[in-house]
């Protein structure tokens, strides 16, 4: 059904009115540039709009729902899951970008868009898969790069290249102080930093909005992993007295309960301050606060993410992925077409043909594990280690249809 002529221009006059609210640093929806153009834009979604609604339609975001985020082997419903990450990502992207006159559509794709990559385990099984690809001759392992390749390569699904670019270049790993877009508009820029993140270079955003959504990733799992920490026990009461005199200081952390509403509050706020004026040419923190981030950074690293209870168990995730690695190596290059990597990484209508021709056995292992949930990596494990009665059989290869499980 086509638009009303009437409501068409209507439409279009309300777009253009909400575009001159932008503040000169804004990407501007007319800059939207993709690799094919296969249809026609949208008069009632926006460029940047419709990427967010793509990625939310995309096998691979479907997948986010049971990806952990820090805390891979706890049973704990209320813990934060890769899905929820995101759109808290999007949610504070979203405000400090209203508050600067940024493009808003183009904030929630990046963010909604930018862990896709990420494999089951969390970070352990990001590092564990980086050593077999590297073993097996197709290069490190990078999320971010992963991302690219689940949304712009195996789904295809003709992304702008200013969301692609703001996915491949958010980075929760380092701590920025001010942040200043860098990159040409042109695909060959944006080739040129996947390469320079596959040689472990950092790369900047080139656009603002790609900047906020990379400070915002900072925010959303600072505060929240602290709560995750303190909700399974894993920060205790001596632990607490360990807090950074400077993180007490500012967030109240030794008394206040909603510590990460603090967090959250108090480092927007900030960004919003020291980067509101059109004339400043970067996203920033102010010197106490990008000092304050970087201590607590330190404190979440040695008391959550290298806490030996969390990492007790890791040779047996190792284990599990190389078994795997090998497992579904040797399926592909025997064409043993009943495996299901054959089922769910070749068969589906979904990913794209283009990448059927071209992958390398090896690169269809990466991208098939990486793919793969925690509960879904956890169940082919099992699957193919332990056997199965003949009663249940049928039901087990049921769960297994589809690169996520049943979920």
């Amino acid at each position: 059904m086509k638009l009303n002529p009437d409501i068409t221009i209507s439409i279009i006059d309300k777009n253009h009115k909400r575009e001159t609210l932008f503040s000169s640093k804004a990407t501007k929806n007319s800059d939207y540039l993709r690799r094919e153009q296969r249809k026609p834009e949208s008069h009632i979604r926006l460029p940047f709009s419709r990427d967010a609604d793509r990625i939310l339609h995309s096998m691979a975001y479907t997948r986010y729902i049971d990806k952990t985020q820090v805390f891979y082997l706890v049973n704990n419903d209320h813990i934060t899951h890769r899905v929820l990450h995101v759109q808290l990502v999007s949610k504070i992207a979203k405000t400090i970008g209203r508050a600067l006159g940024l493009n808003e559509d183009l904030i929630e794709a990046i963010s909604l868009g930018h862990d896709i990559g990420h494999v089951p385990c969390g970070h352990v099984g990001e590092k564990i898969l980086s050593k077999l690809c590297e073993k097996h001759n197709v290069g490190k392992f990078f999320h971010n790069v992963q991302a690219i390749q689940f949304l712009d390569v195996i789904e295809d699904k003709d992304l702008t290249i200013q969301v692609l670019d703001g996915i491949l270049c958010h980075n929760g790993e380092v701590h920025d102080k001010c942040i200043k877009p860098e990159g040409k508009r042109d695909w060959d820029s944006f080739d040129d930093k996947v390469k320079k993140i596959q040689a472990e270079k950092d790369v900047m955003p080139m656009s603002y909005e790609g900047c906020v959504v990379r400070f915002a990733d900072n925010i959303a799992y600072l505060g929240r992993d602290l709560q995750d920490a303190i909700e399974i026990g894993l920060i205790t009461d001596d632990i607490k007295q360990k807090y950074p005199k400077i993180c007490k200081d500012l967030f109240r952390l030794s008394s206040c309960k909603e510590v990460n509403w603090i967090i959250l509050d108090t480092l927007a706020k900030d960004i919003i301050n020291n980067s509101y004026p059109d004339e400043k040419d970067e996203i920033s923190f102010s010197d106490e606060v990008a000092q304050c981030v970087n201590e607590l950074k330190k404190f979440n690293k040695e008391y959550i993410y290298n806490n030996r209870i969390l990492h007790e168990q890791d040779w047996k995730i190792e284990y599990m992925f190389e078994f795997l690695f090998n497992c579904f190596l040797k399926d592909v290059e025997e064409e043993n077409k009943q495996s299901v990597i054959f089922k769910n990484m070749i068969e589906p209508e979904w990913i794209s043909e283009e990448y059927k021709k071209s992958v390398k056995p090896a690169e269809l292992v990466r991208d098939y594990l990486a793919g793969m949930t925690d509960r879904y990596f956890n169940n082919v494990f099992r699957s193919l280690v332990i056997p199965n009665d003949i009663v249940t059989d049928f039901n087990t290869r049921v769960e297994l249809h589809g690169i996520g499980g049943s979920s």
